[in-house]
């Protein structure tokens, strides 16, 4: 387990997808319940047993298995961990909760992104949950775990499947993808996070209500799937929101770029470039070296943003075409 909250009952663990430090999974454990949240991929379900070997507790302890949206870096090992936990409920928003008990379609689109043997070693196998082990959670819904109370509020922006969860014993939000990227190798000039725009459903004046919403539950902390907690709120919203009008921007150009008749590869590349070009200038401001694996992880996730951004753009451009 990377780290424990013994106060609040936290505990955070390292997924190991792709490489250290990137993705992670939160445990919960408050007495004799336990939940966690995220799973990430079929790969990384050893990973969580062993946290609650760490902690005395057994899989039969578990109580919830609860995932923030569907990307398969976050629910991707629901299926094995509920077959592990055979008391669990799956906890999953009502766009989600049918692709964990039918996968097909979320396994074809990522083989037809990655190719088969990519995707493979990247999620291992996708395991069907039993539909009566799924339990949907509206906007404002409330689940009890020993004696915390665990909130649900629905944060579009990022995915349109996406919920956040607010737990009244850490006073913390479990924020999943909604309120950005905070990379520990990213975090040695002060804190530095970003907002992911990956396919397929970016909104950035959805993604702007969803951190109102989170901000006003009040809460201390933020929980990030990428990655551990992080307590500089005011600071990280200024920098999210910041990164959203850029994102926006680019989001703009590109609907014009595909409109003029560029093609979706070169926006596609230009997108990264001008991400990645940025995501450099905030850490040469923040007069810290980022090594190569710094650099990489940065990259890949220029990559990824700007595969969403022009995604989304290639969407609003078709729409907006005249009849």
């Amino acid at each position: 387990m990377y780290s424990f909250d013994t106060e609040n009952g936290i505990g955070t663990i390292d997924c190991h997808y792709v490489k250290p430090l990137l993705a992670c999974a939160y445990i919960m454990v408050d007495g004799d319940d336990v939940a966690f949240v995220e799973n990430n991929t079929s790969l990384a379900v050893p990973y969580l047993l062993d946290a609650l070997k760490e902690l005395g507790k057994t899989p039969e302890q578990v109580k919830y298995v609860i995932i923030t949206h569907v990307h398969l870096d976050h629910a991707g090992g629901s299926g094995l961990l509920m077959q592990h936990c055979k008391n669990a409920t799956l906890i999953a928003h009502p766009k989600a909760g049918r692709h964990m008990v039918d996968p097909s379609r979320l396994i074809a689109s990522s083989i037809q992104v990655y190719g088969e043997e990519p995707f493979r070693r990247l999620y291992g196998e996708i395991v069907p949950v039993a539909e009566e082990r799924v339990q949907l959670m509206n906007d404002g819904d409330e689940l009890r775990l020993g004696s915390r109370t665990l909130r649900f509020f629905h944060t579009r922006g990022h995915a349109n499947h996406h919920f956040c969860i607010y737990d009244t014993k850490s006073n913390g939000v479990f924020t999943g993808d909604t309120f950005g990227i905070a990379y520990p190798v990213l975090q040695k000039g002060g804190p530095y996070i970003y907002p992911t725009s990956t396919p397929t459903d970016f909104d950035p004046a959805e993604a702007r209500l969803s951190l109102t919403k989170i901000r006003e539950t009040g809460c201390s902390r933020l929980y990030l799937t990428h990655f551990g907690e992080f307590t500089a709120l005011d600071d990280g919203e200024a920098q999210m929101r910041e990164g959203l009008d850029f994102l926006e921007g680019l989001l703009d150009e590109s609907i014009r770029g595909l409109k003029a008749g560029q093609s979706f590869e070169v926006m596609q590349g230009y997108v990264a470039s001008s991400i990645l070009e940025r995501m450099k200038g905030e850490v040469e401001r923040r007069e810290f070296y980022v090594d190569e694996e710094g650099e990489e992880m940065m990259r890949l996730d220029a990559e990824l943003n700007a595969q969403g951004i022009v995604f989304a753009a290639s969407r609003k451009a078709k729409a907006e075409k005249p009849a």
